[in-house]
């Protein structure tokens, strides 16, 4: 039996901008890429939030995610019909990184960055949340003051006609 070639690969994802508002949901369609993949995951983080150069399904902004990891040679192709298959992804590219020095892979490495921006957004939103329920109840409060000066009775009075 052949041996396995297990190769370094550098894999660049990109989202719409709309995946910013659930980012873990991005992460986790990317990590079950990879895991399909048999892949290790050696670094992953959000690269940048970005103006595309073109409009790519409807899109003029996104968000990239770079991986490094290291897999199967034999398992990129499935990986990148995966990829294709997905509706949430925009684009892809998965390279070879055999060149690529271990210290910059290791210091690519944004998990708990990301991490943190993730709880940072979803208190974000919670607090967002609060306020609007606040808001729509002081503005329920203040409809019904309105809706009770209703109740008086407007008499329209017409000019006489001389």
């Amino acid at each position: 039996m052949p041996e396995q070639r297990i190769n370094t690969y550098e894999g660049f994802f990109l989202f719409p901008q709309a995946a910013a508002t659930d980012l873990q949901a991005a992460i986790d369609l990317v990590q079950q890429i990879l895991n399909r993949g048999n892949a290790e995951v050696l670094s992953f983080s959000k690269w940048d939030e970005r103006r595309l150069a073109y409009e790519i399904k409807g899109n003029k902004r996104g968000i990239y995610f770079l991986a490094y990891f290291k897999a199967p040679a034999d398992r990129i192709p499935v990986m990148e019909r995966d990829c294709n298959l997905s509706e949430q992804m925009l684009r892809f590219m998965i390279t070879r990184a055999d060149f690529v020095p271990q210290e910059i892979i290791e210091a690519s490495d944004g998990r708990s960055r990301l991490a943190d921006e993730i709880r940072l957004r979803s208190e974000k939103v919670a607090a967002g949340t609060e306020e609007t329920s606040r808001i729509g109840r002081r503005s329920e409060a203040e409809t019904a003051v309105v809706d009770g000066a209703d109740d008086v009775d407007d008499e329209i009075v017409e000019p006489d006609d001389e």
